[in-house]
């Protein structure tokens, strides 16, 4: 594993980890996900709530994007890429261009759902960097 792939596996990983987290901590944002937190014992971030979602939840969006794009050019794989992107995409489209819509808070549910599917995808079937055309040997 190149040096390169690990970071952008364990960033991916932090992300999207940090993502659930901020979203545990806005009950009126994202009620079922701080529910779901406040049970977990993440009751106690709802006293930073603004911060967090207007700044850490982004951010840590944004981290998960990055890794994303530095990992297609580790492994090569457009479609990983693109479904690694998605989430993450949506979660930034429900906090900016559609908060101001009521189902914005679905599109944040399904942002993190993806990212949380693709991060366990993942870690069971890490990419591999495929051969390029003539690169590859052909085994007899």
């Amino acid at each position: 594993m190149s040096k390169l792939s690990f970071v952008t596996r364990i960033s991916d990983k932090a992300g999207m980890i940090g993502t659930v987290l901020s979203a545990f901590s806005c009950a009126a944002c994202f009620p079922a996900i701080a529910g779901i937190g406040a049970a977990l014992g993440f009751g106690f971030l709802s006293q930073w709530e603004w911060t967090i979602i207007s700044t850490w939840f982004p951010l840590f969006a944004v981290i998960v994007i990055a890794a994303n794009i530095l990992g297609y050019f580790s492994h090569k794989q457009w479609h990983r890429t693109v479904l690694g992107l998605v989430g993450p995409i949506l979660v930034l489209l429900s906090l900016y261009p559609f908060f101001k819509y009521a189902w914005s808070t679905y599109v944040t549910y399904v942002g993190i759902a993806i990212m949380l599917v693709f991060s366990i995808w993942d870690m069971f079937w890490p990419a591999n960097k495929k051969c390029a055309d003539g690169e590859c040997e052909v085994k007899s």
